[in-house]
């Protein structure tokens, strides 16, 4: 069987794309930039037999999948499923079991990359081997040379890729792709369900938790950015990458953390302390119940330090 992929409003199109399917209704993309690391070196382990992996349905044919402390999304309609980030070969063959499960006898009619750490976004190959060979890989476009750089066989480049916004239309169903700008990553996108109001929004937010670490390779100025454009967007529910779903007083409450961190490292630089001194001083006990608070929360405050201070 053939299926199409009509793919509507591509910003900024500048080159042809490579065809996908012999029917396919393509849009033009742009220029395609190395695979990153995971966000956590214990998050990169592929999940085995003490992780368990489930598959929820958050809205009428919106899923979030679970495997271990990485999720990956999928969404149902009457044209096929579009899956969103892998995340591991063993991931992606549980995946292609739960899209089964959820959407019988449906193919797989993309696959999406929310970016491109390897963490995320290895195991396309086995989705393809369950579900077709030609089944397209569509990612942001700063992704593919990161990817290809990469050369993992398990992290194949994508096929399309788009700069700005891309609306996948299949049946009745629209499923918006979102570039906001640089943020965890130069290439990360989110994914808009709109006649479910469901986001899908990895790494650069989280369900109350701090940022990973000491917020590696992260562009401070463009995050802000980011995640204003992000409150712009019409959705209530929201899956995220790690952790438990969410909403929109989820995000509000990210917002007010990231704007929080950086007035209270701003007040530690221009009261001369040292990065050292601002992390083990500068505290924010209104997050103090949060994940990974007490391990990773003085990193945040390092990692803002020096982006302030221009280190």
């Amino acid at each position: 069987m053939i299926r199409t992929i009509p793919i509507l409003a591509p910003t900024r199109s500048r080159l042809p794309i490579r065809p996908l399917l012999p029917a396919a209704v393509l849009a033009l993309a742009t220029p395609l930039a190395c695979a990153a690391p995971a966000d956590d070196p214990a998050d990169a382990a592929a999940p085995d037999e003490g992780i368990e992996i489930s598959h929820t349905e958050v809205a009428e044919g919106v899923y979030q999948f679970n495997a271990g402390s990485h999720n990956a999304f999928f969404v149902d309609t009457d044209g096929g499923v579009v899956a969103f980030d892998p995340i591991s070969l063993e991931a992606a063959a549980v995946l292609a079991i739960a899209i089964r499960s959820a959407a019988p006898d449906k193919p797989l009619a993309a696959i999406v990359y929310s970016h491109s750490d390897a963490d995320h976004a290895t195991g396309a190959p086995v989705l393809r081997q369950a579900f077709g060979a030609d089944i397209p890989i569509i990612a942001q476009e700063n992704a593919f040379p990161i990817i290809t750089a990469g050369g993992d066989p398990d992290l194949p480049p994508p096929d399309l890729t788009f700069a700005d916004n891309l609306t996948l239309r299949f049946g009745g169903r629209a499923i918006e792709l979102h570039y906001l700008g640089p943020s965890h990553t130069d290439n990360l996108l989110v994914a808009l369900v709109p006649d479910a109001g469901v986001l899908f929004a990895v790494d650069f937010v989280s369900n109350d938790r701090v940022g990973y670490r000491d917020l590696p390779g992260w562009h401070f100025d463009e995050l802000y950015v980011a995640l204003d454009r992000l409150m712009e967007l019409p959705f209530e529910t929201v899956v995220f990458g790690h952790g438990a779903v969410g909403d929109r007083g989820t995000i509000e409450r990210q917002l007010a953390y990231y704007a929080d961190l950086r007035d209270a490292v701003q007040t530690a630089v221009d009261e001369g302390l040292s990065e050292d001194e601002a992390m083990a001083q500068v505290r924010l006990d209104d997050y103090a119940h949060w994940g990974q608070y007490e391990a990773w929360f003085p990193m945040n405050v390092g990692a803002v330090y020096r982006w302030l201070a221009g280190g």
